[in-house]
């Protein structure tokens, strides 16, 4: 059974078939509409989501399936004490397919070792978020019309990032991607990453500042400060505002640069920098629906074809 809980568990012509199919149904959504009617969708939803759980649930009625589940942990049986496997193991039953986010990293793989349905990892802990990169990838192929030959910058918080920690394992198959990592020191991006990036040679650079890359980049990733990944509030309120982008900031940057932001943001990134036309965030927020639909498709197709 496939399960999607990392990015790297398709390969990259996978990648490009779910693209390619998202594509065609941003074209004629109406051609999809009934492709998946009879079929039901669980989102088990064990830590908060507006964009995530509200954009599955929008795929998978835009494919005229259904959905059942839950937003949060204490409107499940998991505030009475039942295991998270045995949760999986009933869901599956009611369900043909499952997207799953929760706080605790390994939790999506956990529960695929005992569901009997694919299920889509939509977030753990800090650690993945593949479905968010499919809607990155997404954007910028529709922005720049590859996925190869850029230098893409990713700022703010890159430890707890689970956005950022995706993206780079999703780019760096790729050609010619280098990147830019820009955070403060006890935000930088975890060292398992980093030395993947080095035995496979992709270059890369860890800055403290975003003015001093800004001309050189095609893509910049903003992230926020996660508050609720951080176990001392007193170090989230002296990083929060670490990073804030601006029209100053982006005076040197490439006409054509692509700003992407996994959202929700705080203050990271000006209002004043909404209406620039290289603000592609919203774009983003649109392409999850479509990326989420042809994800959904696929799985399931897969499955019938192993039937």
């Amino acid at each position: 059974m496939r399960h999607l809980i990392d990015i790297t568990d398709f390969t990259v012509e996978e990648i490009e078939h779910v693209l390619d199919l998202g594509d065609k149904m941003i074209a004629d959504p109406a051609a999809y509409r009934e492709c998946l009617r009879g079929r039901i969708l669980a989102t088990l939803f064990f830590e908060p989501s507006t964009r995530t759980r509200l954009s599955f649930e929008s795929a998978m009625l835009s494919l005229g399936g259904s959905v059942l589940g839950f937003s949060s942990a204490d409107s499940s049986s998991t505030a009475k004490g039942e295991s998270l496997m045995d949760t999986i193991r009933t869901v599956s039953c009611y369900s043909d397919i499952i997207a799953m986010r929760h706080p605790k990293e390994g939790a999506p793989m956990a529960g695929s070792l005992k569901s009997y349905v694919p299920i889509i990892n939509a977030g753990d802990g800090g650690h993945n978020h593949p479905t968010q990169t499919l809607t990155d990838l997404m954007t910028i192929r529709r922005q720049k019309g590859r996925l190869s030959n850029m230098v893409v910058g990713l700022c703010g918080d890159l430890k707890f990032g689970r956005t950022v920690h995706s993206l780079i394992g999703a780019m760096s198959r790729y050609e010619g991607v280098e990147f830019v990592l820009i955070s403060p020191p006890e935000l930088k991006v975890p060292a398992y990453i980093t030395d993947e990036l080095k035995r496979k040679e992709i270059p890369f650079r860890e800055v403290e500042t975003m003015e001093e890359v800004m001309p050189e980049l095609d893509i910049l990733y903003m992230t926020r400060v996660q508050k609720e990944r951080f176990f001392n509030e007193a170090d989230y309120i002296r990083l929060k505002d670490t990073y804030i982008l601006d029209p100053e900031k982006l005076r040197t940057a490439k006409a054509d640069l692509s700003i992407l932001h996994p959202l929700p943001r705080v203050n990271e990134i000006s209002t004043k920098v909404d209406d620039d036309p290289r603000a592609v965030y919203f774009d983003q927020v649109r392409n999850g629906r479509f990326v989420r639909m042809a994800l959904i498709k696929t799985l399931l197709e897969w499955e019938e074809m192993k039937a």
